[in-house]
């Protein structure tokens, strides 16, 4: 099977495998930004980050990303375990004592992560407004 050069170049291709098109729409990258799109996924991503390079309880994380469920925050943390974005470690001791970490890889995705969420931040407000003079017009649909 050959890439095409929109997916890869040799050099990319011998490290890391052909490069993902989000406008393919089987590329697994629109899987991929559907996990790492979520509140709950920049949130947790930026506790443990803030906690790198220790690890927290999954309690502490509970504590730490306000409303989040305990069962969304299990999702959250199985899928980024999955991805290779956090490493987690039982400890065997009634009951088990999880603990998660960011991996390398997860570090590198609270670089980018840190961007959007600072500029939501700061277009936040910006962002209502529009939705304000939006939502006041009257639909001419």
């Amino acid at each position: 099977m050959t890439s095409s050069p929109a997916h890869t170049t040799p050099t990319a291709k011998a490290k890391k495998g052909p490069r993902g098109d989000l406008f393919d729409p089987g590329c697994p990258t629109r899987r991929l930004l559907d996990r790492i799109g979520t509140k709950w996924t920049s949130m947790t991503v930026k506790v443990l980050a803030e906690a790198a390079p220790y690890e927290v309880r999954f309690a502490e994380l509970q504590r730490r990303v306000p409303g989040v469920s305990q069962k969304m925050l299990s999702v959250t943390l199985r899928s980024l375990t999955r991805d290779g974005l956090v490493a987690r470690r039982v400890e065997p001791t009634v009951p088990p004592r999880v603990h998660y970490r960011l991996t390398e890889l997860g570090l590198s995705l609270e670089t980018a992560l840190a961007v959007v969420r600072a500029w939501a931040e700061e277009h936040m407000l910006d962002i209502d407004r529009a939705n304000e003079l939006h939502d006041a017009q009257p639909d001419v649909t």
